[in-house]
């Protein structure tokens, strides 16, 4: 009996392993959710338009130095 209880005791300890596994995959799509949520309300438009704004910008510049 204590054998078998011995070996219960490994395969719980072994187990844990694998509900690591799974809180992370939840905190990945937590995360996942969260992103495509703030990228839906407005967030990538905000970004697009900034890096647009830095490319025109640049390009502005480059075509002011002289040659």
């Amino acid at each position: 009996m204590l054998q078998y209880i011995n070996k219960l005791v490994k395969k719980l300890k072994k187990s844990e392993k694998g509900q690591g596994m799974v809180e992370y995959a939840l905190i990945i799509a937590f995360v996942a959710a969260i992103a495509i949520v703030a990228l839906n309300n407005g967030l990538g438009t905000a970004v697009k338009n900034a890096f647009t704004q830095a490319s025109s910008s640049v390009d502005s510049a480059v075509k002011a130095v002289p040659k």
